[in-house]
């Protein structure tokens, strides 16, 4: 349905008589509805993405025939930086609208028997944990199809230690390995990462309220770590490699989580890294070895397996 507010054939003659009444001097009868004064008003009103009253566009305009003419210009610039705002927004939402309408053409419907089963039931292989940067999405790079990954994302893709209390990461993981018996979880780092750039940014001696600075200080031991070994590095390359390191110090906290650990011991969870590079668009993936690696985290003594290098 078009929208009211896209021009006067969608008005009802109801609302033609309130849209008039707020206009002194004009009245609700056809022949003046359709005059010069009130076209003047419709041409206006069409380059408006939202509705706004005649009454409220008549008061602006004598406001603005009042002010200098700096004011003047400073209001009609505010008024196109607002229009042009709204109908970048909606043209968003047509586009996503024509995205999701294509996804139920061409695969939900083409696939339908598979969605009904879905819609019962979840039996994903793997969980997968990685950064909410808008460049990573694990589903499109790694072509995860519906029902085969649960997939939780945080800043700097990091997995807080057991001890540390309740997340909303720790939470996913817990569902993911007790309830849907996940038998990969799989932790993604990514290249140019913002949280591990605030991470490695950190003063130790400042107090903060920062809610990203709360959050990345789960991964001062990536850090410290990063500091010790690559110090005669620059600062980007330090933080490339803290981008690394961050993901094996996920992997070790995983083990503190004692139904991980469990899990893990008996063969029926594997817990691997994987590294996406978008500059040039490669991937690394590992697995822990978890017979030679230390259950504190905190040692750094980590060992890895079936490294592959795609490209």
């Amino acid at each position: 349905m078009a929208p009211a507010f896209l021009g006067f054939s969608s008005l009802s003659p109801l609302s033609y008589k309130s849209f008039s009444s707020d206009l002194p001097g004009i009245s609700a009868s056809p022949s003046t509805i359709f005059g010069t004064q009130l076209k003047l008003v419709e041409i206006e009103q069409t380059h408006l993405s939202l509705p706004i009253s005649f009454k409220s566009n008549s008061v602006l305009r004598l406001k603005a025939s009042m002010e200098p003419p700096g004011l003047t210009q400073e209001l009609t610039n505010s008024k196109q930086e607002s229009i042009i705002g709204t109908r970048n927004g909606s043209d968003l939402f047509n586009e996503m609208k024509h995205r999701f309408l294509s996804f139920k053409r061409q695969k939900f419907l083409e696939n339908l028997e598979c969605y009904e089963n879905l819609a019962k039931s979840q039996a994903p292989k793997f969980m997968v944990i990685a950064c909410a940067d808008s460049r990573v999405c694990p589903s499109y790079i790694l072509g995860f199809q519906p029902g085969e990954a649960f997939v939780v994302r945080n800043v700097a893709n990091l997995v807080p230690p057991f001890e540390n209390g309740p997340t909303e990461t720790n939470a996913a993981l817990e569902f993911a390995v007790n309830s849907l018996e996940v038998e990969n979880i799989l932790v993604i780092g990514h290249s140019c990462c913002g949280g591990i750039r605030a991470l490695m940014s950190m003063q130790d001696d400042v107090n903060s309220s920062s809610f990203i600075r709360s959050w990345v200080v789960v991964g001062k031991n990536a850090r410290l770590s990063t500091k010790a070994v690559a110090s005669n590095l620059s600062f980007d390359q330090q933080c490339r490699h803290c981008e690394k390191e961050s993901i094996n110090r996920s992997l070790m906290s995983l083990l503190t989580y004692p139904w991980i650990h469990e899990r893990v011991t008996k063969g029926k969870l594997s817990i691997h890294g994987g590294y996406y590079n978008f500059v040039d668009c490669t991937f690394e993936k590992w697995t822990l070895d978890y017979e030679q690696s230390s259950l504190r985290e905190e040692s750094g003594k980590y060992s890895l397996k079936n490294r592959e290098f795609w490209s």
